[in-house]
């Protein structure tokens, strides 16, 4: 079963695509900010970490930092979670190490879902 880090300060978002995922079979842990983030990284080991840029206590450009100058997590893919008009922002954390984002506004399960399931592949394969 892989492991999903969810770092999201919206409750409701976070039920929804929790609920999906783990209907999906992924095993599901959340944070609701930053700093509650990353320890829980560094607890769960994940296979992929989904992260909100704008968290409170560390915001996601700091986390996704702070991951990819890890040794020991760098290499787990990240998705950037973003607002339409944040579209600069996600550009800048693919630059820093995310592997992809996506639009809250254009959120639909099953497109996240099979998202998340392409990254997983393609880092098995690796």
């Amino acid at each position: 079963m892989s492991k999903i880090v969810f770092i999201e300060k919206t409750p409701d978002f976070y039920n929804l695509l929790s609920q999906n995922l783990s209907q999906e079979g992924f095993e599901v842990f959340s944070a609701s900010d930053g700093e509650q983030g990353l320890k829980l990284i560094a607890e769960k080991k994940p296979d992929i970490a989904i992260l909100d840029l704008i968290l409170p206590k560390k915001d996601g450009i700091e986390i996704l930092q702070e991951i990819k100058n890890s040794k020991e997590y760098k290499s787990v893919p990240i998705v950037i979670l973003v607002k339409p008009e944040n579209l600069g922002e996600a550009e800048d954390a693919l630059k820093l190490g995310a592997t992809t984002y996506l639009v809250k506004a254009n959120y639909r399960p099953e497109h996240i879902i099979k998202t998340i399931k392409t990254l997983l592949l393609n880092q098995n394969k690796k």
